[in-house]
């Protein structure tokens, strides 16, 4: 049970330019706002959880949504 919770709140880094990704995500979430997906260096968790609750889906599968709007690294 605690390797769980460790896993779930595992610290998330945004990579890569975010007003791309943020774009890339509304046309594909089209209930995202800009508000939604305003992202401050150092408070991913807080754009996880906004994006939690608008699109009605947990951390990790959030994270996989994100993680895939990422450019792959060369």
């Amino acid at each position: 049970m605690e390797t769980l919770k460790k896993v779930s709140e595992e610290v998330f880094k945004i990579t890569g330019d975010w007003k791309i990704q943020a774009k890339n995500l509304k046309e594909k979430f089209s209930q995202l706002t800009d508000e939604d997906l305003n992202f401050v260096i150092g408070k991913e968790n807080d754009l996880l959880a906004r994006v939690e609750k608008k699109l009605n889906k947990n951390r990790e599968e959030v994270i996989n949504i994100i993680k895939k709007s990422q450019p792959v690294k060369a």
